[in-house]
């Protein structure tokens, strides 16, 4: 029997939503039934965050997110910074050491005005060893950066430990000088003959650096004319 009564009352509650919503006058929604009253206001409040959504909040969500990603950027960029700040002192170190070294470096490095002395320590150091020269001839100069190289290409005859030695002394002299596409093969008198080409390097001074570097403007001009 309660079974019964609750199917009833849920029939009759049934019937009364389905009896409230019919016969509505849209122009008096003030006389309407609570249920259509109260529907009808969540319906408009749906639609009004729809629209809501899509016409303002949408936008302020894509607005947040980049706020979001670029709130990280500028944060590892901090923390980059820090770190640099930090290690400022370290840098500057590290840098002066640089500098210091390179100085070193260049040094080594003879000027146009000491090529001709540094080739006649290369000559010398062959004369001293009772080597003979058959062969001196430099070749043409190849400007770098900073730098150019100058290769001689050099034949000396003599014994085993003569050559050894020059070579040696080559490695000693105060300037940077290179033996490279060594070949040594035995003469006809039954000595060694050793050709080399010998490497030789000096820096540009400023005029030839601003020129070099006028002529390499000139040619990137040139090529992108074309």
């Amino acid at each position: 029997m309660r079974i019964k009564a609750l199917e009833g009352l849920r029939s009759l509650r049934a019937d009364q939503l389905a009896q409230d919503f019919k016969n509505l006058d849209p122009n008096d929604p003030g006389l309407w039934p609570l249920a259509p009253r109260v529907a009808s206001l969540v319906g408009l409040l749906v639609v009004i965050l729809i629209l809501a959504w899509w016409f303002d909040w949408k936008g302020q969500g894509e607005d947040l997110d980049q706020r979001v990603a670029q709130e990280s950027q500028l944060k590892d960029e901090w923390l980059s910074k820090k770190r640099q700040a930090v290690n400022l002192d370290e840098y500057k170190r590290q840098l002066t050491e640089i500098d210091r070294q390179f100085g070193a470096l260049l040094k080594q490095l003879p000027s146009k005005t000491e090529m001709e002395n540094l080739l006649i320590d290369i000559n010398q150091a062959g004369l001293g060893r009772g080597l003979q020269f058959e062969l001196w001839k430099p070749n043409a100069e190849s400007p770098r950066d900073f730098y150019a190289e100058l290769p001689i290409a050099i034949r000396l005859t003599g014994n085993y430990h003569d050559l050894g030695n020059f070579v040696g002394d080559v490695a000693k002299l105060p300037r940077i000088v290179t033996l490279n596409d060594i070949s040594i093969e035995t003469a006809k008198d039954g000595s060694l003959k050793m050709d080399a080409l010998a490497v030789t390097y000096r820096y540009l001074d400023d005029e030839e650096v601003a020129k070099q570097k006028k002529d390499k403007a000139t040619k990137a001009k040139g090529g992108s004319a074309k």
